[in-house]
């Protein structure tokens, strides 16, 4: 595993996505879009950052270098550790609902982004049908992603030409999030693309203390031995069973959306990790599961 410095270059705000949607704007834009011979999507989990995400190169191109390993998905539907909310809700899904800047602290740019993407109306509708029958839904129509969303989809389908339905986390429970993946998957089978959003380790506290980094990287290979097994319970058990847990994650939120990602797949065992390295002093591993 490759251990990227702590640093990054904000000198020109999001200037490696720039870079980026120069040079695959247009291959993003010819990508094979999902036929039914193509067989069921996988369900991914992708660990997001914030928005300085738009200034490090490597991992935005090892994001968009993951889409183009699958067909361009009709549409998706994404989980992020950045809402929790009871009961289970959808964000807007009109054409160009404003993005939600949910941060802080950073250079104005970043709040001038723009991510685009069409009605998601219909899959919204869709979503709700599978849910409601057990699980009351209500909608913020002016609630657009949050940065757990648009920023690894920016990076993955820069030309912003896929809808998106965001879902709230019900809960931090890692069994409500197991169980609301399972209530997804067959939204695989229909090309649609069904996205846990968090971070494989999420400390804030080795940005100060770098000796802690031993942790982060027990806790991680952890995680990947326990992915390799699928050992569900033992990643439904994280916070009792994996070394270095309250450091790699002090809250819930974070960690949970890898167990949508897990109950939406057919089988948890069959994981590959798409990005594996640690930046910021955390493990950025991003999965695919079939």
């Amino acid at each position: 595993m490759i251990t990227d410095p702590f640093a990054f270059d904000t000198r020109v705000p999001a200037g490696a996505y720039d870079e980026l949607l120069a040079r695959v704007l247009p291959q993003a834009r010819e990508q094979k879009v999902w036929q039914p011979s193509d067989g069921p999507l996988p369900s991914l989990f992708v660990s997001h950052g914030a928005p300085p995400t738009l200034d490090d190169p490597q991992w935005l191109a090892d994001l968009f270098a993951w889409s183009q390993t699958m067909p361009k998905p009709r549409a998706i539907v994404v989980v992020s550790a950045h809402w929790e909310n009871a009961p289970l809700a959808i964000a807007g899904t009109a054409a160009g609902t404003p993005l939600y800047y949910d941060f802080g602290g950073f250079h104005p740019r970043y709040y001038t982004l723009q991510y685009r993407t069409p009605d998601a109306t219909a899959v919204a509708h869709q979503v709700a049908g599978m849910l409601s029958d057990t699980t009351p839904l209500h909608q913020f129509t002016d609630r657009g992603l949050d940065h757990g969303a648009f920023i690894p989809l920016m990076a993955m389908y820069p030309a912003a030409d896929v809808p998106v339905v965001q879902l709230s986390m019900p809960s931090l429970d890692p069994v409500a999030l197991l169980k609301l993946g399972n209530r997804l998957r067959s939204l695989r089978q229909e090309g649609i693309l069904v996205i846990g959003s968090g971070f494989m380790t999420h400390s804030f506290a080795v940005f100060d203390r770098p000796e802690l980094l031993g942790h982060i990287k027990a806790f991680d290979q952890w995680a990947a031995d326990a992915l390799a097994r699928g050992d569900v319970d033992a990643l439904t058990d994280y916070q009792a069973k994996a070394p270095g847990a309250a450091i790699a994650h002090p809250t819930a939120d974070h960690f949970v959306p890898l167990l949508l990602t897990l109950g939406a797949a057919d089988d948890p065992s069959r994981n590959t990790a798409a990005i594996e390295r640690i930046t910021f002093g955390n493990s950025i591993r991003s999965i695919q599961v079939v």
